[in-house]
């Protein structure tokens, strides 16, 4: 009977560890390349949205499908991943295949190619953040449902661990600056 409570306390905290601080996800789609991979296995933490923590730009997000794409069919339990771009009073555009924020090109020499759409200038309102994936020609993200708001964020991707060969934080190649 004790062995049997023990594993139970075990099994207890293991829940509690992944509803409130950590939860294992995969990648499904390309909307996150060259970072994430597809089938990449990736650690989310969720402390910092519980903690109302700033999401800076170049931190990369989990968070339920916005008003938007529920309208249209997404499921609202389901999470998709994509890089915060602009945080709530930055005032973004994207023109001539460039982000722009505060009225200064990004720097993203990560990317393979210049973007092919052009987004109007906008100013992130409070409590929201703008996301776009890294694959910015082959994601749906905010340049097409605009910005998101932070209560839709489950956390923060920090962890990739599958594959092993690329084990580690999660970031930008080190060619890679966050602007």
């Amino acid at each position: 009977m004790r062995q049997l409570r023990s594993v139970a306390v075990w099994l207890l905290l293991a829940l509690l560890l992944r509803w409130i601080v950590v939860e294992p996800r995969w990648i499904p789609s390309g909307s996150m390349l060259p970072t994430l991979q597809l089938q990449d296995r990736i650690l989310v933490e969720k402390l910092r949205p519980k903690f109302n923590r700033p999401l800076p730009s170049g931190t990369i997000v989990v968070f339920h499908p916005p008003a938007t794409l529920q309208a249209a069919g997404y499921d609202p339990k389901a999470a998709l991943i994509k890089r915060v771009v602009a945080v709530a009073g930055d005032r973004v555009a994207v023109r001539d295949g460039q982000l722009h924020r505060n009225d200064l090109a990004v720097p993203e020499n990560w990317r393979r190619e210049p973007m092919d759409y052009d987004l109007a200038p906008l100013t992130v309102p409070t409590g929201h953040v703008l996301v776009l994936g890294d694959n910015r020609n082959a994601s749906l993200d905010s340049h097409l449902w605009g910005p998101l708001p932070l209560e839709d964020v489950i956390g923060t991707a920090v962890w990739r661990y599958w594959p092993l060969e690329r084990f580690g934080p999660i970031r930008f190649s080190a060619a890679a600056p966050l602007g």
